[in-house]
């Protein structure tokens, strides 16, 4: 891979991207990319350093490209390039965060989440105490998702609890769950305006820069970073993110509601916490435990040591 260096950059930039790499080591994770998918916007030299740095340390190309216009937005706006001037400021990307937001807010710390497989599941996990829940019940049957729909939104009624209906925006508003989880994927097709209006709150999945700047644009409830661990649930385009770019996610988004998912359990759960993000999504941490109720209350207190 430092072929990708010497044949987009000069000997000077490469110092200085090589430079840029070692001191964001902590970033490296391994690349899903090939060097014919990486291309160059524009030819000015900050941008072009940047992004093959942030190339070499992982990012995919769309990700790279956004972190390599912020800082040489930054570097512009400081009129000096600092290796250490990682952009960590929506401004530095463009994004004004401080207009009114277009969806209803939840607590900023969500505490355990735990993603539930049926309305069964959806009624275990309210009664073990489970804060807040997603509904992903997978079926082609339309009638019989529409029914585990319904049974899980009645069945929260009675706990004081947050459930969020996975893909299915139009059933949640027609029976008035607490709010939606979209994909990045879903969001093109899904009618945002029609879950606005309904009072619903909205969760969007994020795995990178580009698609936690495209997640702000839509001002949602809350945002969720993954996959931060790796995970056999989900096939994922991108690799697991990593501890380190979390931490960099928590700070960008600090003002956000958010939500680390991707392989966490009782090993590494303290880790994702400490990152800054006020909630963490589990799925097999708690579903195939032996015990779950006992794994809960054993998740929900490192939220409590925090």
């Amino acid at each position: 891979m430092a072929s990708i260096l010497n044949a987009y950059l000069s000997a000077d930039e490469v110092v200085l991207a090589q430079g840029l790499i070692d001191t964001h080591h902590d970033l490296q994770i391994e690349q899903r990319e090939t060097q014919a998918d990486f291309h160059l916007s524009k030819n000015e030299a900050i941008y072009r350093m940047v992004k093959v740095a942030c190339w070499q340390l992982g990012f995919i190309n769309k990700d790279a490209e956004v972190i390599a216009l912020a800082w040489s937005k930054k570097t512009k706006s400081l009129a000096q390039f600092n290796l250490h001037h990682w952009p960590s400021d929506l401004l530095d990307f463009d994004i004004d965060h401080t207009s009114t937001q277009a969806f209803l807010s939840c607590p900023k710390n969500l505490g355990l989440y735990v993603v539930a497989p049926s309305a069964l599941w959806v009624e275990r996990l309210a009664k073990a105490g489970v804060q807040t829940i997603q509904l992903r019940f997978k079926s082609d049957q339309t009638e019989l998702i529409e029914a585990e729909i319904q049974q899980a939104i009645a069945c929260v009624k009675n706990y004081s609890c947050h459930l969020f209906i996975n893909d299915h925006w139009q059933l949640a508003i027609d029976h008035q769950a607490y709010g939606v989880h979209l994909g990045q994927e879903d969001i093109a097709s899904a009618d945002l305006l029609a879950i606005a209006r309904a009072g619903l709150r909205l969760g969007i999945s994020s795995h990178g820069y580009a698609e936690m700047l495209r997640a702000v644009s839509y001002q949602p409830s809350y945002i969720a970073l993954g996959a931060i661990f790796p995970t056999t649930l989900k096939l994922m385009e991108t690799a697991p993110q990593g501890l380190g770019r979390l931490r960099r996610y928590a700070q960008l988004l600090k003002d956000y509601a958010l939500v680390g998912i991707g392989g966490v359990d009782e090993n590494n759960m303290t880790q994702v916490i400490s990152s800054g993000v006020g909630s963490v999504a589990v799925v097999r941490a708690v579903i195939q435990s032996d015990d779950y109720p006992a794994s809960i209350h054993k998740l929900q207190s490192y939220f409590m040591s925090n």
